[in-house]
């Protein structure tokens, strides 16, 4: 495969940025549908370019960047930022995270009086 000189594999970028800890990882994000180039879905060998949207998700949260530089091999954090503009919403509030309830360890499933409980107190909140 004759590769173009400013291209380089999705996976290996994605990796190089310092977007996924590892290289396998960043593979298997591509092969599980969590990557995708100009909006669609891409195999771990698809190739971007400078000027490429690409959508990473995971961590519960979705990394939108554009891709300003190519690099082939892993690069250092400050190198890195330089590498790509990022788009990404902001994280969510730390009080709308806090805002969910959570039931005590081995509580066990809550009873039908609990679950009526809980929607009157989200009604309540709505």
């Amino acid at each position: 495969m004759a590769a173009d000189e400013g291209t380089v594999r999705v996976d290996s970028w994605i990796w190089s940025v310092r977007l996924t800890k590892t290289r396998s990882m960043a593979a298997a994000a591509c092969r599980a549908g969590h990557v995708k180039v100009n909006g669609e879905r891409v195999k771990p060998a698809h190739t971007v370019r400078a000027g490429d949207e690409v959508r990473l998700r995971g961590e519960g949260a979705e990394r939108i960047v554009v891709v300003s530089r190519i690099v082939r091999k892993r690069v250092g954090a400050p190198v890195a930022a330089e590498c790509f503009v990022d788009n990404s919403p902001p994280p969510p509030a730390r009080a709308d995270l806090l805002a969910i309830g959570h039931r005590d360890r081995g509580a066990g499933r809550p009873t039908k009086r609990d679950r009526r409980e809980m929607e009157r107190l989200r009604d309540i909140d709505a």
